[in-house]
């Protein structure tokens, strides 16, 4: 269960509060990731999130647009090595999904992820930071839409809820498949499990969400072409044929 922000940080009254909660419901069942820039991240807080369970920090903010760069790295290098957790940059074997470890590690936002991938939204396509690169397939990838519903071997399964939206990627696409404050995760993704368009995302292609409409793969990839990035199509996709999607109303479509 991977906790993430904006800075989760800088709420951590409330942050404690859903640790514990997640600690009394899971207990060492389950393993508690948190995703911050760190820049909040002291002993005193580091012992706090160990003491309520988490097992996992992702730092999020290692790249050219920090501040302080190195010097934020170096301090975060250094209070993390006090505490002996392990870091998985350093080394080829990862504890990522390991109960039994403690473990940290870094990344950013880089032309070969995030600007290339997912960021042509928001302030990053505002100030034009954005990698225009419509072979770059984010849904592919770790935090796409790829593996959502299950069923692929070679990535692990990852929902994202947003506030209350549940979506099938970490972008999130242009309408949600549900609403996570009046339905549970597992019936929505029942729900949308033989829809086409769903199916597509979760084989990590949406430029074969269409295809039951009559949209070739050749031209979605020419529409991707033209947006410069696979993010922007699938906005443009939902916008045109899935403005009326509600999962309460649904009616699951036979899979041919």
């Amino acid at each position: 269960l991977i906790l993430s922000g904006g800075e989760p940080l800088s709420e951590k009254k409330i942050l404690y509060e859903i640790l514990a909660a997640l600690q009394t419901k899971y207990g060492n069942a389950t393993r508690i990731m948190l995703q911050t820039n760190g820049d909040l991240l002291n002993e005193k807080i580091l012992d706090k999130l160990l003491d309520l369970g988490v097992t996992r920090i992702d730092i999020a903010s290692i790249d050219r647009f920090h501040t302080h760069k190195e010097n934020h790295l170096s301090r975060l290098k250094a209070l993390f090595s006090s505490r002996k957790i392990y870091c998985d940059n350093d080394a080829e074997t990862s504890y990522l999904l390991d109960n039994t470890k403690v473990s940290w590690a870094y990344w950013g936002s880089t032309e070969d992820l995030w600007l290339g991938g997912n960021w042509a939204r928001g302030r990053a396509l505002k100030t034009d930071v954005w990698t225009k690169d419509p072979n770059h397939n984010f849904c592919s990838i770790h935090s796409g839409a790829r593996n959502f519903l299950g069923g692929h071997t070679d990535i692990s399964q990852e929902v994202s809820i947003q506030l209350w939206k549940i979506n099938p990627c970490c972008p999130g696409t242009k309408y949600p498949m549900g609403d996570a404050r009046t339905q549970k995760v597992s019936e929505i993704l029942e729900k949308v499990s033989t829809h086409p368009v769903f199916m597509a995302l979760n084989d990590g292609q949406p430029q074969k969400m269409g295809e039951h409409l009559g949209i070739s793969f050749e031209e979605a990839k020419r529409q991707t072409e033209a947006l410069k990035n696979i993010c922007l199509y699938c906005d443009q996709f939902f916008s045109k044929h899935m403005s009326n999607w509600n999962t309460d109303t649904f009616i699951p479509l036979p899979v041919i």
